[in-house]
């Protein structure tokens, strides 16, 4: 399972990157243009906003299973902030399965 979470952090890094990047060589690192492309209509604000409330959620899952005894951390806060949940949350699987692994033994 353990090279399963690491293989979904790959392609959780990966895959978006192939649509992000065409758009950052085409637009640079403009914030503004990227909020706007973000939210140029319903539908795309409708993704937009999941994953927003998907990463809050996922990085108070993180602080919460830190403060419990877990790991990972920044690890997780770093790739969710820099690539976005599809990194984040294998991650933060990953290291799950390490700490209950890790706590039957």
């Amino acid at each position: 399972m353990r090279i399963i979470w690491l293989g979904f952090v790959g392609a959780g890094i990966i895959v978006p990157y192939i649509a992000f990047l065409p758009w950052l060589v085409a637009h640079g690192p403009d914030v503004w243009q990227f909020w706007q492309d973000m939210f140029a209509n319903r539908i795309s604000s409708f993704f937009a906003l999941d994953v927003i409330v998907s990463a809050i959620a996922l990085i108070t899952a993180a602080g919460y299973a830190q403060r419990q005894g877990g790991r990972g951390l920044w690890s997780v806060v770093g790739a969710t902030l820099l690539v976005g949940v599809s990194a984040g949350l294998p991650l933060y699987l990953y290291f799950r399965l390490i700490d209950a692994r890790q706590s039957t033994t």
